[in-house]
């Protein structure tokens, strides 16, 4: 369905990245260094990803939406999967496999998107000012993704230019979609103090354009910028339920999973004033009851 792109229709698509707190807090299960993609080696697990991504699509369902399935690959680099124990060879077989696993189980109305994370903490500064580093670093995955049935690659949480700029011309290598999701904080800049703005305008400056949409995810709708419904090159967001900062929710040891409708009332006021954006969905904190409650109110 890479013919049926968000960018190439004003369709609503409905997207989650939240399955890693759905997974801990609501379903009990263990995931060491935060890593989903390791639940695909046994029955149990690949059972209770199937029910997060059943949940999804079933939401999408009821609305008529089309749903954006991400692989549960966003860990599943080298450095971030390197103290599970992974090797190359090991993390090759879990990227393909775990395209495959989501791609199997898509249906009509599906987009299938590869997912990947950072380097490192999405949340800290930059370990390195040179996009060439991780142009070299991300290509090894995005060359495996390039092996799958993938519709397209998603970079999610990336939290300054270099390594937004490294990922798309990756990307762009292989000849494959990109889209490029930054993350703010509570005041709308990037972690390293860069606006929104600036941030896209440069990443697009530098890579000739290539991505096919910019997103944000990661962040409660409270800490966009005031210009964010003016950024026609956004066309996602994928919001947290929360309002804590990402300090405050790497520290915390209870789930929040604010307000449904509110979320879904805030998504729908955003998608009012910039018709545009029309890829939504929950990141932390958000589960299928988020989901249904953006697709109610933008739909509504």
């Amino acid at each position: 369905m890479s013919d049926s792109l968000p960018h190439l229709t004003d369709r609503l698509y409905l997207t989650h990245t939240g399955a890693e707190t759905d997974l801990i807090f609501r379903r009990g299960v263990d995931l060491p260094e935060f890593a989903s993609f390791p639940l695909l080696e046994t029955d149990a697990g690949r059972a209770v990803l199937s029910a997060v991504y059943a949940d999804q699509m079933a939401a999408a369902r009821g609305f008529d939406c089309v749903t954006i399935l991400e692989s549960p690959t966003w860990m599943a680099n080298g450095a971030r999967a390197e103290p599970l124990g992974y090797d190359k060879a090991q993390l090759q077989r879990a990227n393909i496999a775990a395209v495959a696993f989501v791609a199997d189980m898509a249906g009509a109305q599906t987009l299938i998107s590869a997912n990947l994370g950072p380097m490192a903490d999405a949340y800290g500064p930059a370990a390195h000012q040179d996009p060439d580093i991780y142009h070299d670093y991300h290509a090894q995955q995005i060359g495996w993704f390039a092996q799958t049935a993938a519709d397209m690659v998603s970079a999610y949480t990336v939290n300054h230019i270099p390594e937004a700029v490294g990922i798309i011309r990756a990307a762009q290598d292989l000849r494959l979609p990109v889209v490029m999701s930054f993350t703010v904080e509570t005041n709308g800049y990037l972690p390293d103090g860069t606006p929104l703005a600036a941030a896209v305008a440069q990443v697009d400056q530098q890579t000739g354009a290539y991505a096919a949409y910019f997103m944000v995810n990661c962040a409660h709708p409270d800490h966009l910028p005031p210009d964010f419904t003016a950024l026609e090159r956004v066309r996602g967001l994928v919001a947290n339920a929360s309002r804590c900062s990402h300090a405050d929710l790497d520290n915390a040891t209870a789930l929040d999973d604010g307000d449904p409708a509110e979320l879904g009332a805030q998504l729908a006021a955003l998608r009012a004033r910039a018709p545009h954006l029309n890829v939504l969905g929950g990141c932390c904190g958000t589960d299928a009851r988020h989901l249904r409650a953006i697709a109610r109110a933008v739909l509504a």
